[in-house]
């Protein structure tokens, strides 16, 4: 790699940009488009395929759901720490993206025989690549750039753009065509991502770049081998725990412990009192994520389920199939409403009444809880065989999706404000492994929900 080339821009030169966003911003949206593409795609057919065609029980199938997406995002704090202190974003962001292809390549290949190879390959790779393209987008920015926001807006339409293409292309390919051509087409997608980031890397500037180049090449590149390495032996640990679902349980509450011992370790260090409260504060947002999730990310569980039996095909004046809906609708709610909101967010500002981050939050936990009283008042539209309104559905899943854009790319936003810049990967990685412990806490009730012990009629 040729870093003077790379390095003929500088941070401040890429920070100091006219207008509302950094060029560089694009072409990051484009690649994590295009990666949420294939982890989307993905996440929306893991409940159905494990029931549909592993032959798992409602409940069952969620208790996996969970365990999977706990090791997704629980794995994202490791890749974050790896390229804090050893491969660097860039590095990280390739390995993660390769490990994610050859996943994918491999479900296309034997969907049933190797499932779990398949998924544990892809839960690396994402640990290595989702919190560094986060955290690239960080750098753009001055500390006290109050664009920040907007632009996590932009970012976060970026990646729900992907999430509405995956979402309900891999469903429809997989339940209509082949689970061959579902799997395969994340992997294609995956690739052309990687290939893009190839291509307009050079654009970063020094931003991304290895923290250890101060070190004599050699020992660089066996630290680097060694992360490489270490990342593969995970395989059959992982595998086994993702099989297991106890398994996963013993590992979260492991590295739950490990990794808030771990930040404070790394707060202590830092001697500059303000910068320990910003951190401090920053844990407190990540705290008030991982509630959020527990409840909002039933999705690609219980959600999924629920519409594979219990929905009608229609929605407003279109014949449609409710999982494609499940799986892509929420996307397309962030598509069409991020930018009006990041716009809102702008306007509130230049006339200094903009809410704060606090007051956001809020807002977005309010919009939650509105989503699923309407979630449930879909028993008060169902017909005599059960089958419930899709249009009342899709509502609260626009009650939903407002409530994310109060919490999601804001959250992501302060996240990088409030950490010091050699922390950023690290503070995402933590941001990601509180959403990991959402998604099992998410998979846990979806389970309980999913138990015929826990079913009720109306009456």
């Amino acid at each position: 790699m040729n870093l003077s080339s790379e390095k003929a821009i500088t941070v401040e030169e890429i920070q100091n940009f006219e207008g509302k966003y950094p060029k560089q911003l694009w072409y990051l949206s484009l690649v994590e488009m295009w990666e949420r593409f294939c982890f989307y795609g993905m996440r929306g057919v893991l409940a159905f395929f494990m029931v549909d065609q592993l032959g798992l029980s409602d409940q069952k199938s969620n208790l996996q759901y969970g365990a999977i997406q706990a090791f997704v995002y629980a794995f994202t704090f490791i890749g974050g720490i790896f390229a804090d202190k050893i491969l660097g974003f860039r590095k990280s962001l390739f390995w993660g993206g390769s490990l994610m292809i050859i996943g994918n390549l491999i479900l296309a290949f034997s969907p049933h025989d190797l499932f779990y190879i398949g998924i544990t390959l892809s839960i690396i790779g994402t640990g290595f690549f989702k919190p560094n393209i986060s955290s690239m987008v960080g750098e753009l920015y001055h500390e006290n750039d109050n664009r920040r926001d907007a632009g996590y807006g932009l970012f976060y339409a970026g990646i729900n753009v992907g999430g509405l293409l995956g979402g309900a292309l891999c469903i429809y390919l997989g339940k209509y065509y082949s689970w061959h051509l579902c799997f395969l087409s994340a992997a294609l997608v995956m690739a052309f991502g990687l290939g893009t980031f190839i291509f307009t890397k050079k654009h970063l500037g020094p931003i991304g770049i290895s923290p250890l180049l101060h070190l004599a090449k050699t020992k660089q590149k066996t630290y680097e081998i060694a992360t490489y390495v270490g990342s593969l032996l995970c395989i059959p640990l992982i595998f086994i725990m993702v099989r297991n679902t106890a398994y996963t349980d013993y590992f979260m509450y492991t590295i739950g412990v490990v990794a808030l011992v771990y930040f404070l370790f790394e707060t202590i260090k830092i001697k500059d009192k303000k910068a320990q409260y910003k951190l401090l504060a920053a844990f407190v947002f990540i705290f008030c994520y991982f509630i959020f999730m527990a409840i909002s990310e039933q999705s690609g569980g219980s959600l999924s389920l629920f519409a594979k039996d219990n929905l009608d095909h229609k929605i407003l004046f279109l014949n449609i199939d409710p999982n494609v809906v499940n799986n892509s609708v929420n996307s397309f709610f962030v598509i069409v409403f991020s930018p009006i909101i990041g716009i809102l967010w702008l306007g509130l500002y230049k006339r200094k009444i903009e809410p704060n981050t606090v007051v956001k939050f809020g807002l977005g936990f309010i919009l939650l809880a509105a989503s699923f009283y309407v979630f449930y008042a879909t028993r008060f539209f169902a017909n005599v065989q059960g089958i419930s309104s899709l249009n009342v559905f899709t509502f609260a899943y626009l009650l939903l999706t407002l409530g994310e854009l109060c919490i999601g790319p804001i959250g992501m936003s302060i996240i990088t404000r409030l950490s010091p810049k050699k922390m950023f990967g690290m503070m995402m990685g933590l941001w990601f492994l509180f959403s990991a412990f959402g998604q099992l806490a998410a998979g846990k009730l979806g389970a309980e929900m999913s138990s015929i012990d826990n079913a009720s009629l109306p009456t």
